[in-house]
């Protein structure tokens, strides 16, 4: 068996995986990634990609936010639809002058993966039978077998930066763990096409017909989605039926405008809420998906993972600097205060905005309301906004 030793191993080399090794990096912190799938597998997943403030510099601080602000689309407001009028949330004057980039997390993971070939930092791909061990003592690892060939790796930390269905989760026994979880009844149908966006800012709607968000991935690409039932599969969905309901759900400008072409995708998520507690466990650390996923609604689920990162950066930079354990000790407790707030507004706002199965008219009716309050109050329009653009670290 082939042995290698680093100061820090990551699991996943997704974009926190990676934003975390570039981190560390950085500030001279030897690490190395393992990840089951193949990089092109890893760069063909579709995501979201509306980014915070605080995502954006931190991207900045690890030196790959050259192509984001080329090429991503700032944004400072948004636009909440319903009963056929859209309102405008002005999110810089809200907040102080603050605002979110559009940037798809793809781009951000390419650019991340660039970076890291750039600097001859280790990512291993393809890792298949990854076991992770020794991470309640004082010589953790994880063993895996990469072409052919099994590997044992020593580390001093081990981050679990490898999504909810990651083996770093489940490596934790069950009684150290506490999870909490909440399903929603339904999905998001999403469709990406190569046509104009039909707002040059985000739509979020409420419509008896179900929820839709116009989005976008650049001023030629395109991301919409539609809620519908779980019982659907995206083959039920042909690109005319998408276009038609999408139209039937839009304000009759917007629908006016609307300009369809062929899909390059499509698919259909549900949404959940999940949140695992805590997120340390020895010297086996969780960050971003591994430790809670959060509903599309506002965006938040890279931008949560970022806000991990950044506070495990921080306390093993500081652990290995200055010998201290303060960041490492309150990793957790950290992580999980502006998790639960996160957690809250991406709840909130899911059930504002979409109807519920069986609906009764007078949650219908509470819900018109709030609507009606939120754009009608400055106060509620600026929490809506703070909590958007992404509450302070």
């Amino acid at each position: 068996m082939k042995t290698l030793r680093t100061q820090v191993l990551i699991v996943g080399a997704g974009p926190s995986g990676l934003l975390l090794g570039q981190l560390l990096h950085k500030a001279g912190v030897a690490n190395l990634i393992v990840e089951r799938q193949t990089g092109d597998y890893v760069l063909g997943r579709i995501r979201a990609g509306v980014l915070e403030q605080t995502t954006v510099d931190l991207l900045d601080e690890a030196g790959v936010g050259a192509r984001m602000h080329a090429e991503g689309l700032e944004h400072h407001g948004f636009e909440l639809m319903f009963d056929g009028q859209r309102h405008h949330i002005d999110l810089s004057r809200l907040t102080g002058g603050k605002s979110v980039m559009v940037y798809g997390q793809t781009e951000v993971t390419r650019d991340l993966m660039e970076a890291r070939a750039a600097v001859g930092e280790q990512t291993l791909y393809s890792a298949s039978d990854v076991e992770l061990f020794g991470f309640d003592g004082d010589i953790p690892g994880a063993r895996c077998t990469v072409n052919g060939e099994r590997i044992e790796i020593l580390c001093d930390y081990i981050a679990g930066c490898d999504g909810y269905h990651g083996v770093s989760r489940a490596s934790v026994p069950a009684d150290a763990i506490k999870t909490h979880e909440k399903v929603y009844p339904f999905g998001w149908l999403g469709l990406l096409s190569d046509t104009p966006p039909v707002s040059h800012e985000l739509i979020y709607g409420r419509h008896e017909r179900g929820f839709t968000l116009c989005s976008m991935r650049s001023a030629t690409r395109s991301r919409y989605y539609l809620q519908v039932p779980l019982t659907d599969q995206a083959s039920d969905w042909s690109d005319e039926r998408f276009w038609h309901e999408l139209r039937l759900r839009l304000d009759p400008a917007a629908a006016a405008a609307l300009v369809t072409g062929p899909s390059l995708e499509k698919s259909i998520a549900p949404l959940r809420s999940f949140v695992a507690e805590p997120m340390r466990f020895g010297r086996l650390f969780l960050a971003g998906d591994a430790a809670h996923i959060v509903p599309p609604t506002g965006a938040k689920g890279l931008n949560l993972a970022a806000s991990d990162v950044r506070y495990l950066s921080q306390a093993l930079i500081e652990h290995y600097r200055e010998q201290s354990r303060a960041g490492i000790d309150h990793y957790s407790a950290r992580c999980l205060s502006r998790i639960w707030k996160a957690e809250r507004f991406s709840w909130w706002f899911t059930s504002l905005m979409h109807n519920l199965p069986h609906e009764p008219e007078i949650d219908a009716k509470l819900h018109r309301a709030e609507l009606e309050y939120v754009v009608s109050s400055e106060a509620a329009m600026t929490s809506m906004a703070e909590n958007y653009v992404g509450l302070p670290w």
